[in-house]
């Protein structure tokens, strides 16, 4: 459940917390108050773009906090999977805009904005003003009916794509295989080229390295030498003035004194040890100067087998490792063509295989989705009753189609209905208007809901081209819905908000110049004014205040009446 939403710096909002409870909260407010600010920000929060420009004008930086309490094995589960903190059975969940740049943070951490939509996807689920114009699309219908469907149809669907994935895979490779072999003559002749070049090279793992290595030294060699004969001179014992003598006259003047005091006896054998070190080093610098002397020869054989693995690498790969694996499968197609036909065949056989397992899961889905078809529609057909359509009859036909297989199946899957006695039922894009489309889609959140148990519902405006006797139906079914979840609803409608357990207004004023959303929680007595307002306008009277009054009234009656039940 939703505890509380923090907006701070979003567009006309400067600082707002609202405390959310169970039931129905309802947002309400004059047009352009920032109603819809507060849904953006929440979806915001919830992983999904909000534009730099959304940042207020006079602050630095825009903010959304929400804090949900953690009520399913599910939200654990996800919480656990995206390896974050539990914070006392709390989801503390975060978005921060700075100079253009998005922060995203639950219970502290640092998470990218899709495990933020992976989360949300189990805490809460937003309908936004004109999702519901998304029931005339049909592929919608087919998402909706597997969500409904729930694990069976994923798990299948989940095997379907790695299958599916498997068979277009085999398929390209035939329609390949098929313009292959009128080449396979010359194709087969410069993978024979290719493979003996590689071959004849002997390439050897880390030989580039080495061969580069003795090069650059070959190269290099006066430079070095000059170095090194330096370096030898200076630490060696042919002049007085090298290291090596100079050290070795030190040892011999503090032995001469060493017994006269014990701490230079440990002064001698420091030096004693630096002098034995180094005399090491002169040792070993002296053979590395004599392993600077090679022939001229051994300089063009080095260079001109650099430049040999060098040019393989230009054609076959950036390494050796991955020449040595393009010999690897010039080898395998070689074979191939050689014996072009059994691997037709065999090719052939492995795609028809592929198919039929593909077309058996596609089969089971549907079977599926046939099923679940039947009781999606009963239960919505129940469900639009209740939203005051009289009569209305709905049908979710799955068709099988065999000829468009694809990741997702090879069903046609479309939402019909009847609204009116003796009318056969339609697709719905040719019959439904957009308050029977807003009032399907609240009947479909209300069954969906049940089985994905989401906690958290918002509706932004469900009741678009709803009024009279059809808007309280629909409130009496989103107070129904409320005694099950948290409900949160943006309205313009009083018959809606008269149902709230919680009613909030939205309005805007002008503080130190600067126009500014502000959210309060309303009493009864102020809901009641405010129901006034939205009856009526500006000028609320007494009697379209009694008239509230009244509205409020019964909605509690409905609500006492079904909680009894």
């Amino acid at each position: 459940m939703l505890q509380s939403i923090h907006v701070k710096n979003i567009a006309l909002i400067d600082d707002v917390e609202i405390e959310l409870g169970k039931g129905l909260h309802v947002l309400s407010g004059e047009t352009g108050a920032g109603k819809s600010i507060i849904i953006d920000a929440v979806n915001f929060t919830l992983g999904k773009r909000m534009p730099k420009e959304v940042v207020r004008e006079d602050a630095d930086y825009a903010l959304c906090e929400l804090v949900f309490t953690i009520e399913t094995p599910q939200q654990e589960q996800v919480l656990a999977d995206l390896d974050l903190p539990d914070e006392d059975g709390l989801i503390v969940m975060q978005r921060k805009i700075t100079n253009g740049r998005s922060l995203c943070r639950v219970n502290g951490e640092n998470v990218s904005a899709s495990a933020l939509k992976e989360l949300a996807g189990v805490l809460i689920d937003i309908h936004g003003q004109h999702e519901h114009q998304s029931l005339l699309y049909e592929k919608k219908h087919r998402e909706i009916l597997d969500a409904f469907c729930g694990k069976d149809c994923s798990d299948l669907l989940e095997q379907l794509k790695t299958e599916y994935g498997n068979y277009t895979a085999l398929k390209k490779e035939y329609e390949d295989a098929a313009t292959l072999q009128k080449n396979r003559v010359r194709e087969l002749e410069l993978a024979e080229f290719e493979a003996h070049e590689i071959e004849e090279a002997s390439l050897k793992a880390g030989e580039d390295e080495e061969l580069e290595e003795a090069y650059r030294k070959m190269v290099n060699a006066r430079k070095i030498a000059e170095a090194v004969q330096t370096a030898h001179y200076s630490t060696g014992y042919d002049s007085q003035e090298s290291a090596g003598s100079m050290i070795g006259r030190s040892i011999s003047e503090l032995r001469n004194v060493a017994d006269c005091d014990k701490e230079l006896e440990g002064l001698l054998a420091l030096l004693t040890d630096i002098d034995g070190l180094l005399n090491d080093f002169n040792r070993s610098i002296a053979d590395y100067e004599k392993s600077l002397q090679f022939e001229e020869e051994t300089f063009r054989e080095t260079e001109e087998r650099l430049n040999l693995v060098n040019r393989l690498k230009s054609k076959y790969g950036q390494t050796i490792e991955e020449v040595l694996a393009y010999y690897e499968e010039l080898q395998e197609k070689i074979a191939k063509l050689n014996d072009f036909d059994a691997y037709l065949s065999d090719l052939s056989a492995r795609m028809k295989q592929a198919e039929s397992l593909c077309l058996k899961l596609c089969s089971e889905l549907s079977a599926v989705r046939k099923k679940g078809a039947l009781l999606l529609a009963k239960e919505l057909q129940k469900g639009l009753l209740d939203l005051n359509f009289l009569d209305a009859r709905f049908e979710i036909p799955v068709e099988e189609d065999p000829s468009h297989m694809s990741a997702e199946g090879y069903d046609h899957v479309q939402f019909l209905i009847s609204t009116n006695p003796g009318e056969k039922v339609k697709p719905l894009v040719n019959v439904a208007s957009g308050g029977e489309l807003s009032r399907i889609m609240l009947a479909l959140k209300a069954v969906l809901s049940e089985k994905d148990q989401v906690s958290t519902l918002i509706f932004d405006e469900i009741d678009t081209g709803i009024s009279g006797i059809t808007a309280g139906k629909v409130s009496e079914k989103l107070s129904d819905l409320a005694r099950e979840h948290q409900v949160l609803c943006v309205t313009h409608l009083p018959q809606i908000a008269a149902m709230a357990d919680m009613h909030y207004e939205i309005s805007k004023s002008v503080t130190d110049g600067r126009t500014v959303t502000k959210v309060k929680k309303l009493t009864k007595e102020e809901s009641a004014r405010e129901l006034a307002r939205m009856l009526s306008g500006a000028q609320v009277s007494e009697a379209v205040l009694k008239n509230a009054e009244e509205m409020l009234q019964r909605a509690a009656e409905h609500k006492a009446k079904h909680a009894e039940g």
